[in-house]
């Protein structure tokens, strides 16, 4: 895997495990609704992931924005779709999220990279 992935995943997992050995039931019940919202339901996974990657690109949360990419990657979306989603969320952000667009461009191919 790629140093920048690796780093990515261990600073994410690393500090989400500090947030959540705290005892905060708020916090605790966000990362719960968070991650059971994207489980397979009436949408499929790759529906939400892609959903998800248009909002946190509009809302341009960059860390966002590599999580839904790298499960969007996970759960076999390609280049064209990921592209497309882009595209939409770049219409609904407006110019703004064109930086945003770039780097998850970047880490889409550093993805894609990833596995050869």
């Amino acid at each position: 895997m790629n140093k920048q992935l690796e780093e990515f995943n261990e600073y994410r997992k690393k500090m989400n495990d500090k947030l959540l050995s705290e005892d905060n039931k708020v916090i605790k019940r966000i990362f719960n609704l968070d991650t059971n919202a994207y489980q397979k339901g009436h949408l499929d996974v790759k529906t939400k992931e892609l959903m998800g990657l248009v909002a946190s690109t509009v809302l341009r949360c960059d860390d966002c924005i590599k999580y839904h990419l790298e499960t969007c990657f996970k759960e076999g979306v390609t280049k064209e779709e990921v592209m497309e989603s882009l595209s939409i969320a770049t219409l609904v952000g407006g110019t703004i999220v064109i930086p945003h667009l770039r780097r998850a461009y970047e880490f889409w191919e550093l993805l894609e990279n990833s596995t050869k």
